[in-house]
């Protein structure tokens, strides 16, 4: 039996409601164990409503580990990233799409295969580079690698600047304007929706890293987010109620940021370049 359009249209909403409800559920899992006693959360069967509602937890887990100066840090190396790697990004993106030189086909593609390279095959000669050069347990070893080198996002801005009439252009060299006219005055206003979803990623991405902190970095007082949760849990024992207030507390960010832009995310991600 043949289904009609609106009964496609219902299904596919019922499926993807059943699929939201599956992303939501190990989040709902984290806000609810936040509020219980830490005897409370791994009782067989489980126990969804905590009983009483431990609100001491988030004061607790704020107090038990140096979280404002971790969201201090967290804050600004997450920002310096964002915006260096929109800049350098945006900058490579428009040289590959508009500007002919020597080389250049073939330098991007080099510059594409580093996407294909595993993290664990860099990670050690990274760490020794950055031993020689004094910045380990410093915030630099964090920044500089991650603002301004990123091959994802030079590759889908170079395809949104692809798609820039080339009219344009000519219009503001007829006007006098250079490449760095042109990439201010015409280019950028035009890849605001890329520039939107690649400042979000690269927020995700900087905000949750885990594994580069835990490499780098040794004093607690320059601890990120994600590394300073980690040390809720010891060699036999975890604190799981303060983890899990503190892990809620950190997704907040992340939530504000999504809830904000979320319109510009999308934008981002459907388009592959303005047609002129």
């Amino acid at each position: 039996m043949e289904i009609s359009s609106r009964g496609r249209v219902f299904l596919r909403h019922v499926l993807l409601a059943v699929g939201s409800l599956v992303m939501f559920f190990p989040f709902l899992w984290t806000v609810l164990s936040s509020l219980k006693d830490i005897s409370q959360i791994f009782v067989v069967p489980p126990q969804w409503i905590p009983d009483p509602f431990v609100w001491s937890n988030y004061p607790a887990s704020l107090e038990a580990m140096p979280f404002v100066q971790a969201y201090m840090n967290s804050f600004y190396i997450t920002a310096i990233i964002v915006t260096a790697t929109l800049i350098s990004a945006s900058m490579a993106a428009y040289a590959f799409a508009k500007i002919r030189f020597p080389g250049s086909n073939i330098l991007f593609i080099l510059f594409l295969a580093t996407m294909m390279v595993p993290k664990q095959v860099t990670m050690i000669p990274l760490y020794l580079v950055m031993d020689r050069i004094g910045w380990l347990d410093t915030h630099w070893s964090l920044i500089v690698p991650g603002a301004l080198f990123n091959a994802f996002a030079v590759f889908l801005l170079r395809q949104f600047v692809m798609g820039i009439p080339r009219d344009l252009e000519e219009a503001a060299v007829m006007d006098g304007a250079g490449y760095i006219r042109i990439y201010w005055s015409v280019i950028l206003p035009l890849i605001r929706p890329a520039l939107a979803a690649i400042g979000i990623f690269t927020f995700l991405g900087a905000w949750n890293s885990f594994l580069d902190p835990l490499i780098y970095l040794n004093t607690p007082e320059k601890f990120t987010v994600p590394l300073l949760l980690n040390n809720f849990k010891g060699l036999y024992t975890a604190d799981w109620s303060l983890m899990m207030a503190g892990t809620t507390i950190s997704v907040i960010p992340v939530l504000i940021v999504y809830i904000i832009a979320q319109k510009q995310i999308i934008e981002g991600i459907t388009l592959t370049g303005i047609k002129g």
